[in-house]
């Protein structure tokens, strides 16, 4: 993936090493697999924890965030670097993909944090894997979820650049979701419809796969060429392949359920970030109509 001649951006903090204690994640809303890897790995039930992954927006009012407590991080991390750049590369093409609707993109504010930090959705922890907070309209990574998830997609660590950006677009779709309207309207059919609210969270997630792959359609390096290389497309297929739900099940030794599933099987997300990946158009991430919702 070429990404290291695009800008940084500068919404970002870094909280890592920072120590928090006390409160629990109040909410989910991204892959949040980092949980479900440990899971896996240590032959559990991954569907346990299925729960706290949906982007439901918590209840209650938000969390106070900290302020004043958080950094640039240093120009020689290249992880942290990369992070960031592919954050700034989210600003540039969502802020055009927005003015061409006549609308105006705010963008989110990425937090690195290690093991634990608080959220306006609460505290938010490493075992829950990346999330997107609504109300403070923040995404929230640990990094060392990066090498966790390569190797539960079998990718070595050194080729894991076209994956970990699709970890953060898809983090950042939930945010376009947030500025769209569409995560509450989600969250109010699922009051409507409780029986309905895994189908519904798995739609909300397989569209955020969609809106990465038209993000990553769409982005250009500053000399105009595509960012995605060789192999960066397969890359992306075998990661949203090893974060279907019906694949966590069967690691877990369990059978599949589909009405326990939140964020869609293998090939479903497959499907979804292909198609943004092939027509890098938003409209044709509307998951909801082709379920009959629309």
């Amino acid at each position: 993936m070429r990404w290291r001649d695009s800008r940084r951006s500068t919404n970002v903090e870094d909280r890592r090493g920072r120590r928090v204690s006390g409160g629990g994640l109040k909410i989910g809303g991204g892959l949040g697999l980092l949980v479900l890897l440990a899971v896996v790995l240590l032959g559990g039930d991954p569907l346990r924890f299925l729960d706290v992954l949906v982007g439901d927006g918590g209840g209650g009012a938000p969390e106070p965030v900290p302020a004043g407590q958080a950094t640039a991080p240093a120009a020689d991390d290249e992880l942290a670097d990369f992070t960031t750049r592919v954050l700034g590369m989210t600003e540039d093409t969502w802020s055009e993909i927005f003015s061409e609707a006549g609308r105006q993109y705010r963008p989110p504010v990425l937090v690195m944090f290690t093991d634990a930090t608080r959220s306006a959705c609460g505290l938010g922890s490493s075992a829950t894997g990346p999330f997107y907070c609504p109300p403070d309209e923040r995404i929230y990574i640990d990094l060392g979820f990066f090498s966790d998830l390569a190797q539960m997609a079998g990718i070595s660590s050194a080729e894991f650049d076209f994956a970990a950006a699709y970890v953060i677009a898809h983090e950042v779709g939930h945010h376009v979701q947030n500025l769209l309207g569409t995560s509450d309207e989600v969250r109010q059919a699922q009051v409507r419809s409780p029986g309905e609210a895994n189908r519904l969270s798995v739609l909300l997630e397989l569209q955020a796969d969609c809106f990465a792959g038209v993000w990553a359609s769409r982005t250009r390096t500053p000399d105009g060429r595509s960012v995605l290389e060789p192999g960066d497309v397969e890359e992306g297929m075998r990661t949203a392949a090893a974060i279907g739900d019906d694949r966590l099940a069967r690691s877990a030794g369990r059978s599949v359920s589909p009405e326990s599933f939140t964020h869609g099987t293998s090939e479903q997300r497959r499907h979804w970030l292909e198609t943004g990946l092939e027509s890098g158009r938003t409209e044709s991430c509307d998951t909801f109509a082709q379920a009959g919702y629309r």
